[in-house]
């Protein structure tokens, strides 16, 4: 079975394709993912568990859990994906007034929602026009992308009430420590950290962890880790004037040459690229 890290470079990205060449093999990533099918021949391969899509199915994945499309290439494949970073998210869109928007991903972890009707088409409505402002590329149309973004997630989380009250735990004790895990990274992520480290703060057996965290995840604690100290720094490059050394060392990277090849294996640029791409595409004050 070929696994890969799917690389993607931006917070959030949007696209609406009808082409078999733009399969992945089985592949995570850190972003979480909306993903809608419209149409086609395919089924879709969550970790051990399979679903034969039909047009309105949408899921919302927890992006470190493997996945795939499996997609019958003599008939188009229609689907609309939405990748994002939710620690992004959670800084910049996340209104204070609202629940948790990312509830359905983050509790839920993966689950098939399968719209039909009404709802049906409300939800390509929807996605059309966000598509349609993202593909724009202008400042204003990405604030207004990312209005629509958060207006969307409200419709999920509405969408996803009665699966969220009827979620009390985490499916197994595994998931449960794999969270464990994620939630002390989230806080120790910039610090030098061992699996020792991990293992006597959650008093757990090192071995376990790093096997019951790549069983669940499909990387390894410290592949996870890299992702994190990248998006940081991405957003660290976006939002900040500061040395571009200074930033590597503030997310955790020891020495300016490990964070620029960690940078480009992960985004595809240097963080001197990032950072100017990102530049020329914000709004001038």
């Amino acid at each position: 079975m070929s696994i890969s890290r799917h690389r993607i470079a931006d917070p959030i990205t949007m696209g609406t394709t009808i082409s078999y060449n733009d399969v992945h093999h089985y592949h995570t990533h850190p972003h979480y993912e909306i993903y809608y099918y419209h149409g086609g021949k395919a089924n879709y391969l969550i970790n051990d568990k399979i679903y034969v899509l039909e047009p309105g199915d949408m899921f919302l994945m927890h992006g470190m859990t493997l996945h795939k499309a499996h997609v019958d290439p003599t008939i188009a494949y229609h689907r609309t994906t939405i990748h994002l970073d939710p620690i992004y998210f959670q800084q910049h869109i996340q209104p204070s007034y609202t629940d948790d928007l990312l509830a359905p991903f983050s509790k839920l972890q993966n689950v098939r929602l399968q719209l039909r009707g009404e709802v049906k088409r409300e939800a390509e409505e929807a996605l059309a026009k966000m598509n349609e402002l993202y593909d724009l590329g202008t400042p204003l149309s990405y604030q207004r992308f990312q209005a629509r973004l958060m207006d969307f997630l409200i419709f999920v989380c509405e969408l996803c009430s009665q699966p969220l009250k009827e979620k009390t735990s985490y499916p197994s004790l595994k998931e449960e420590h794999v969270q464990t895990i994620i939630s002390y990274l989230e806080n120790q992520y910039n610090e030098d950290i061992t699996l020792e480290d991990i293992g006597t703060r959650l008093h757990l057996n090192k071995y376990y962890l790093a096997k019951t965290f790549k069983q669940v995840t499909g990387l390894t604690i410290f592949q996870y880790l890299m992702h994190r100290r990248v998006y940081q720094a991405k957003l660290r490059l976006i939002q900040e004037r500061g040395s571009i050394t200074e930033i590597g060392y503030d997310v955790g990277f020891k020495h300016p040459s490990h964070f620029s090849r960690a940078f480009k294996e992960h985004t595809g640029m240097t963080p001197e690229q990032y950072r100017k791409l990102h530049k020329l595409n914000q709004p001038k004050s």
